[in-house]
């Protein structure tokens, strides 16, 4: 029998780093979430400003896990899903907010289907409660996120109640802590960009299921300086290093060999595509690098590819899409930028209608 949404305990694990400034938002929200948690772990990547303080200060019912070095969300979200005591984690980074009833939608929706693996939140600005930023999506073929009502704003957004989707975004999550692990969890190669993308193809090429709770909202504020990109025309060269090697990362352990090969123009135009972006930017350096890490990486790659592909039960072609193409408003606002991403747009779709029945 499925457990009372209104009973079963849950675990809330935050990942943190130098969240000084959000953390007071992100734990009053987690503790006035309706039904209670069993437990709160902040698991810290080893933060330079005053939040251990704070935690310690204002929040002594909270469990501090404390990571030797900063080696991105990936690794804090696996170290806290492994130190949690139940079998449910709601994941939660430091800047989001949940509202009161997010947890027990989420558990709802959760008890609703036994093959659901993760569940999640629509996710809004926190500087602009109307619009959606977060709200889950596809596969696209050339390995990236296809996203939902992204920036659209609430009123015009796609979807209502619990639908299944296909990619999490790991703003906010409420995950089976158990059978995350027994896929491997995170991979912890990643840093940033790409890992919620990659734990969500594995779980769904070996049949899980992931939903979205459109009614259930988290807030999501700014991220962490430096990394995280929202507006704007100045893209971090971090992010252009970290795109240039975990898309790459994921599409050689993930993807199919056929796939590969046959998907192999398309991935390349969107690649030049993506290093001439790089050359505006002034991040030629972070792309060549990116592609360096690569080829260092190819025999870990190697082995890695090997246990993914032993666990899929469903192929790529019912699995990736051919569109849209998403990319943040502010990076297609000039002219120049918006025609060539729709030209790329139209362009993958094509290639993709065209192999799509040989994958």
């Amino acid at each position: 029998m499925s457990p009372d949404p209104t009973t079963a305990p849950v675990s809330v694990v935050v990942c943190n780093y130098n969240g000084e400034l959000y953390l007071p938002e992100c734990l009053d929200g987690i503790f006035a979430l309706e039904g209670g948690i069993d437990e709160c772990i902040v698991v810290d990547n080893a933060s330079t400003d005053g939040s251990v303080a704070l935690l310690e200060a204002r929040y002594p019912q909270v469990r501090v896990l404390q990571m030797e070095s900063n080696g991105g969300p990936a690794p804090a979200r696996n170290a806290g899903m492994r130190a949690a005591r139940n079998r449910r984690v709601l994941a939660v980074d430091n800047d989001a907010i949940p509202r009161p009833d997010l947890l027990l939608k989420l558990q709802q929706a959760l008890d609703s289907r036994p093959d659901a693996v993760i569940v999640q939140p629509r996710s809004v600005f926190h500087h602009d409660l109307e619009r959606v930023h977060y709200d889950g999506g596809s596969f696209h073929f050339a390995g990236l996120i296809a996203l939902r009502n992204f920036y659209t704003p609430l009123p015009d957004a796609e979807g209502q109640g619990t639908l299944e989707v296909d990619v999490a975004v790991s703003v906010c999550l409420l995950l089976d802590r158990d059978r995350v692990l027994e896929m491997g969890g995170y991979d912890e190669s990643y840093f940033i960009l790409f890992e919620d993308l990659d734990l969500s193809y594995r779980l769904r090429i070996a049949g899980a299921a992931i939903l979205s709770v459109e009614d259930a909202i988290v807030e999501h504020r700014s991220g962490t300086p430096g990394v995280s990109f929202r507006e704007g025309t100045d893209y971090p060269s971090s992010r252009v290093f970290y795109h240039s090697r975990n898309r790459w990362l994921f599409m050689f352990k993930c993807f199919s060999l056929r796939t590969l090969l046959l998907a192999a123009p398309a991935l390349f135009v969107y690649e030049g595509m993506w290093l001439a972006f790089a050359l505006v930017q002034g991040g030629a350096g972070s792309w060549l690098r990116g592609k360096r890490e690569v080829y260092r990486r190819r025999h870990a790659l190697a082995a890695d590819r090997v246990r993914v592909q032993g666990a899929r039960t469903r192929s790529d072609g019912d699995t990736l899409v051919g569109g849209p193409l998403t990319l943040t408003p502010a990076l297609k606002q000039a002219g120049l930028a918006r025609l060539a991403s729709t030209g790329l747009d139209r362009l993958l779709r094509a290639w993709w209608w065209i192999i799509r029945p040989l994958c």
